[in-house]
């Protein structure tokens, strides 16, 4: 028993109360206080904003569109102000939920919300993808993170830290061109997962979900999207163009990651928080 776990301390009251006797069960109350829960001392948004510089893949020309219905005092002299916006499923900071690429899969709304909190790490690849804007991080950089970290948690919300965060929101730079349109598709050139490692994630460690700073989890010269393949197969979602990631430690922090409930949707715009 360890001696100053509250939880046994509690328990240890009721048994003695029990052992008193109806007289001393009386005085027992109905329920026990709840522990206080800590508020983390740190928490990181990782998401950007949605706005008119918002990057969408390039084939949505459209991007977020926000149109103000009201604005001003109303005759009877209150402030009112609403909006109505458009928006493509994936574009900013997004889920990709499994149907996406497997008919078979989950949808945004169907994902179990303990799929989506989780313990973080983050694997930084930022030197490699300086030196080539195509890598894909491979099971060897996983493999290499859990000799200097420990093993990934169990269920964990794995993060792919390629730097390309800096660029954002410039869409030449992010993304490796400035055009947009079908004919920007061949042009992309940023880093993402390797088809292997993302089997690896997906069946040696059985995790609850994948993020990147980057447009895509497969790398912006992929044509084939493996890594998509591989990852929602087993159901297992993708956060993309994740923000803020150099503000988070390496291990020991949790995830909560929130997509709109789009009913049948294959992504969703996604707020997520670090906290540790």
């Amino acid at each position: 028993m360890h001696a100053r776990s509250p939880r046994y301390v509690r328990l240890a009251v009721l048994i003695l109360f029990a052992a008193c006797g109806r007289e001393g069960a009386e005085n027992v109350p109905r329920k026990l206080p709840p522990e206080t829960p800590s508020v983390p001392e740190n928490v990181v948004d990782l998401t950007y904003g949605f706005g008119p510089e918002t990057i969408y893949w390039p084939t949505d020309t459209q991007g977020f569109q926000l149109e103000v219905l009201a604005a001003g005092v109303t005759d009877q002299g209150y402030y009112y102000a609403a909006n109505r916006y458009s928006s493509a499923e994936h574009g900013g900071t997004h889920l990709d939920a499994p149907i996406h690429f497997n008919a078979e899969g989950l949808t945004a709304d169907a994902l179990p919300v303990k799929r989506l909190v989780g313990l973080g790490a983050v694997v930084d690849v930022t030197e490699k993808a300086h030196r080539d804007r195509d890598y894909q991080v491979s099971v060897g950089d996983l493999e290499l993170w859990e000799q200097l970290h420990g093993p990934l948690p169990e269920g964990a919300i794995v993060f792919l830290r390629t730097g390309f965060g800096r660029h954002w929101p410039d869409r030449e730079l992010y993304l490796g061109t400035a055009l947009t349109g079908p004919e920007a598709v061949p042009e992309l050139h940023f880093p993402g997962l390797h088809p292997d490692a993302a089997r690896w994630l997906a069946a040696e460690r059985d995790v609850k979900a994948v993020g990147i700073d980057t447009p895509s989890i497969d790398h912006g010269q992929s044509t084939l999207f493996e890594s998509h393949v591989a990852l929602f197969a087993a159901n297992v979602p993708a956060f993309e163009n994740v923000a803020n990631l150099l503000e988070v430690p390496d291990r020991d922090f949790l995830v909560v990651a929130l997509p709109m409930k789009i009913e049948g949707g294959s992504g969703a715009p996604l707020r997520i928080v670090a906290m540790w």
